[in-house]
This record gives structure tokens, C-alpha cells and sequence, in this order.
């Protein structure tokens, strides 16, 4: 049991350091440049992405690949400590952390596929990179933070603290902390996108408290 429990733990501190990595880099270097804006010039955002290209391989690496990883190791912790309370809920909250999984590391995958795509198409016609890249950008905010991921995430979060409540396995403020952050990440998606900012703060806060 304890194994399980300790490599949880650390599953659960990589997510807090790679989401608090993928926020800190998004906010200070990717959207100020006009990445994962609407209104933003396809032609310099591909241009960006070209003359950054190693850079932006090893930050999806990092942020989707890793992270995806984590999360499978973290819902076998998880499961073990959960179980006592509910069987059923602690076998639904597992199903939806390896659902999360694999849309992360799906991602993740055609994040570093599709630059690879853009980057080659780009040195050939670039006016068709920009057409190429906002079609496979939309598919990949879709299943990420635009769309799938979050609403995954937002519930798994409320299930898990379900399940939590009543196993009374983790500590009761951790258990509304995550309540909290679960309900702006599906808010954030369904109408209000100003509580992105809370469902991160929340997720980094909610997955460092959860790995000590």
C-alpha cells in the first residue's frame, strides 16, 4: 500500500509542476505573442511557431505527454485510498482520470504532429501552413483546454470528491477545493470563460495539496 500511495504522491506534485509550468509559460510568453487567441494572425502565429519549433515540441512533451502519464500512476493511488468508502464511485472517479489520460496524451500527440506538419508545410506555401494550422488547431482545442479536457476534468474532480467525502479519505477543505475547481473548469467551458484563471489556480493548488 504504501508504494502505491508514495508514487501517487509524486504523480499528483509533477501534475501541480507541469499545469503551474503550462500556465506560467501560456500567460507570460505564448499569449502576449497572440497564441490561443482568436483574433490572432494565422500567418504570424505559424511564422512564430516555425522559428520556435524546438521550444514548443518540448513544452507539449512536458504539458500533454508527461502530465497524461501522471495521471494514470495518480488513479491508481487514488483507487486504493478511495475504495474503502464506495467500490462503484471509486471505480467511476478512475475511469474518468484515465479518460482525462488519454485526451491529454492525445493532445499532446497531435500538438508536436501538427507542428511537425505546419513547420514543413510552411517552408513550401505559406499561406497554406496558416489554412492547414487554424483546421488542426481547432481539432486540438476541441479535445484540450477549449472543450473536452476541461469538462473531463471539471467532473472527474467532482466525482473524485464525492467518493472522497465518503471515504473520508483526504481532508474535508481539500475535498470543497476540489468541488470548487471542478465547477469553474466546467463553467469556464459552458459559459463563463473568465473562471479559467480559477480552475487552474485551483487544479495547481488542488494537486500539490493532494501530493503532500
Amino acid at each position: 500500500m504504501k508504494t502505491p500511495q508514495r508514487m501517487g504522491g509524486i504523480a499528483a506534485l509533477i501534475g501541480a509542476a507541469t499545469t503551474l509550468l503550462g500556465a506560467v509559460v501560456f500567460a507570460a510568453l505564448l499569449a502576449p505573442k497572440g497564441l490561443g487567441s482568436t483574433d490572432a494572425d494565422p500567418g504570424k502565429t505559424v511564422a512564430l511557431l516555425v522559428d520556435n519549433q524546438g521550444a514548443m515540441r518540448a513544452f507539449n512533451l512536458i504539458i500533454f505527454l508527461a502530465f497524461g502519464v501522471t495521471l494514470i500512476f495518480l488513479s491508481l493511488a487514488l483507487y486504493e485510498r478511495l475504495k474503502a468508502g464506495s467500490t462503484v464511485l471509486a471505480q467511476a472517479a478512475t475511469i474518468f482520470t484515465l479518460i482525462w489520460a488519454v485526451l491529454v496524451i492525445v493532445v499532446g500527440t497531435l500538438s508536436i504532429i501538427d507542428l511537425s506538419t505546419v513547420v514543413k508545410l510552411h517552408g513550401e506555401n505559406p499561406a497554406q501552413a496558416a489554412t492547414v494550422w487554424l483546421t488542426l488547431n481547432s481539432v486540438e482545442t476541441g479535445l484540450g483546454a477549449g472543450g473536452g479536457e476541461t469538462i473531463v476534468s471539471g467532473l472527474w474532480l467532482l466525482l473524485l470528491s464525492w467518493a472522497a467525502l465518503r471515504a473520508r479519505a483526504l481532508p474535508r477543505l481539500l475535498i470543497y477545493l476540489g468541488v470548487v475547481t471542478g465547477v469553474a473548469g466546467i463553467l469556464s467551458v459552458l459559459a463563463l470563460t473568465g473562471l479559467q484563471a480559477v480552475y487552474a489556480l485551483g487544479l495547481i493548488i488542488w494537486f500539490a495539496w493532494l501530493g503532500t
